[in-house]
């Protein structure tokens, strides 16, 4: 219960995190430095960008030994909402850092540039959208393999930090061709920015409804009924209750068999409905199936508690 990682899909969790933690570092230093000596605004909030990167790489390493454990008894559903309290920090932290650039940005916009932005600023920049797209097709693929939200939510802060340097490099090429156009160096930080916020809004939504236990969507269900009427025995089905934690789904539902049938024939049917959810490629990771009987001439016949 709680379909937790398997070692080998942790370790790939872990493989593509220790790379992208290396590479979050050392774009850091590179666009840092450039920034610095290049006289650029929009490079060095790159660079905290790029370092916020890290701090969730390591919140994933973290993590993802808690939300891989199986179920115990102190946690007889697993521990898939660390991986929810994981992703939800790395959006926060996204945020935080997005914010805190853009105010910058602005009570910073009149000021004059000692010097247009250098040509190392520029490559800086360029740098980072190549190598940073290239870190979230990989990673993204590996979260979706997995099916790790947390994985996934590392992945789409790759992708902003790519799509945050295209500004950047725009206009500090464009300060660079035309010095009198260094204030571009302040609009591309604001614009930095706002791609950070929309990729926080991205990544929170979904440990925001894993916390709050959402039930799953609607072709979700539908395909749950669908299994359950095809298992031979059910006559009818009400009271499905859906939570979904991460990528794992939990189902209860009570299922109608004929009245006449005995405790065995009713359980024996339970356990079809159970295995053939189970066996779907929903995601569904446990399901409690409660019998009542059901008398063709009278209906549903209702039973004490029910």
């Amino acid at each position: 219960m709680g379909n937790p990682l398997s070692e080998a899909n942790l370790q790939e969790v872990q493989r593509v995190t220790v790379l992208g933690l290396l590479i979050n570092l050392v774009l850091t230093l590179a666009k840092l430095v450039a920034g610095i000596t290049g006289h650029s605004q929009a490079v060095v909030a790159d660079a905290v960008h790029s370092l916020s990167d890290s701090a969730t790489d390591i919140v994933v390493l973290v993590g993802a030994r808690f939300w891989g454990k199986p179920a115990d008894a102190d946690h007889p559903y697993g521990h898939r909402k660390v991986e929810s309290f994981a992703t939800a920090f790395i959006g926060l932290a996204l945020g935080l850092v997005g914010l805190g650039l853009g105010y910058n940005a602005l009570v910073t916009m009149h000021e004059q540039h000692e010097a247009p932005p250098g040509l190392e600023a520029l490559l800086a920049a360029l740098a980072s959208i190549v190598v940073k797209e290239w870190l979230y097709q990989w990673t993204i693929r590996v979260g979706k393999r997995v099916k790790s939200s947390a994985v996934i939510a590392n992945a789409w802060h790759h992708r902003s930090d790519a799509l945050s340097s295209i500004p950047v490099a725009v206009a500090v090429g464009t300060s660079f061709i035309l010095p009198g156009w260094a204030f571009l160096d302040h609009v591309a930080t604001v614009a930095v920015a706002l791609f950070i916020l929309q990729a926080t809004w991205m990544i929170m939504s979904q440990p925001i409804h894993d916390l709050l236990e959402r039930g799953v969507e609607a072709e979700v269900l539908q395909a749950i009924e669908r299994h359950v009427r095809g298992i031979p025995g059910v006559r009818d089905f009400h009271k499905i209750r859906t939570r979904s934690v991460s990528s794992a789904i939990f189902v209860d539902l009570h299922v109608h068999v004929d009245a006449h049938l005995d405790i065995a024939q009713g359980h024996n049917i339970a356990r079809q409905v159970k295995k053939a959810l189970l066996e779907s490629e929903l995601g569904i990771v446990d399901v409690l199936v409660h019998i009542e009987p059901y008398d063709p001439a009278r209906g549903l016949v209702e039973c004490n508690g029910t």
